[in-house]
């Protein structure tokens, strides 16, 4: 989640995105269909929920799945028109065409590693109309390995309501960062770089506030201040046992980076009370 790997964009996207960080570069290259978009990440999230599901009720999984393209389109809160059958392949075959290069360097020796986000899929079954009916996808060892080692989010299953490819990116920006922390503020310019967004600062200003007034993430609430973006959620965690007499607006404005609700609220406590 942290790189946008996946095109935010609705029309085909043909370039290839490069990003820097500490030594390390990540490439992701198109096919000649395009950039996996993050609607086709559909495909893997689903995949990934039903693999950790096996996984966690003690079953044995494969690295190569069999599901039906009518549970595919039900789990991830799309209509059963023809179109989404066709849409189920065009993502398969961007999924696929879609490259990820890395280079990890470990004790002086750098390794540059090339792999695709799945492997290679096919239709195993059709009906009559040609729809496709049973789907056969063998994952990535990258994928695989993401999911044997616990190393995939949860989401929200309203996530998948969520219509435009920008609130997508936002929702997982802040699942990631956010966490079970209080509060995550990233500046408008940092955000616009995860985001992978290329438009001018104006219109991504205008978008983003258009977003928070309408403030419909699942989980997270999203506002804006100064040109600064700030993630909290809309329910604090579970096993948050912050002080009541603490209102959860004094605790997003003091709040410090990286905070658990009740730390951030232990910490303004013990303030007071030196303070009386």
């Amino acid at each position: 989640m942290e790189h946008p790997v996946f095109s935010l964009s609705k029309k085909p996207d043909h370039r290839m995105l490069v990003y820097e960080r500490n030594a390390t570069t990540i490439k992701i290259k198109p096919s000649y269909t395009g950039l996996a978009t993050i609607f086709d990440k559909d495909i893997l999230l689903y995949l990934a929920s039903a693999l950790m599901n096996a996984k966690n009720s003690g079953e044995s999984i494969s690295q190569t799945v069999r599901f039906t393209s009518y549970d595919y389109i039900v789990s991830t809160n799309k209509s059963l028109g023809g179109t989404q059958y066709k849409l189920l392949q065009e993502g398969l075959e961007r999924l696929n065409g879609t490259l990820i290069q890395t280079n990890i360097k470990t004790n002086g020796i750098e390794v540059t590693e090339e792999f695709g986000l799945i492997d290679k899929w096919r239709i195993v079954k059709e009906d009559d109309k040609g729809k496709a009916v049973a789907i056969e996808v063998k994952l990535s060892d990258w994928f695989f390995n993401s999911i044997l080692g616990n190393a995939v989010l949860s989401i929200d299953k309203d996530y998948f309501r969520l219509r435009k490819p920008t609130e997508r990116r936002l929702y997982e920006l802040a699942r990631k960062h956010c966490g079970n922390q209080l509060v995550w503020k990233i500046t408008l310019q940092n955000l616009k770089e995860k985001l992978g967004i290329a438009s001018q600062m104006k219109l991504f200003r205008f978008n983003i506030k258009k977003i928070t007034e309408t403030n419909h993430l699942p989980e997270y609430n999203i506002s804006m201040s100064d040109d600064v973006v700030m993630f909290t959620r809309k329910k604090p965690p579970k096993e948050n046992n912050a002080p009541k007499h603490i209102t959860k607006k004094e605790l997003e404005k003091q709040a410090r980076p990286g905070e658990s609700y009740e730390q951030a609220a232990k910490r303004i406590k013990g303030l007071k009370e030196a303070l009386k």
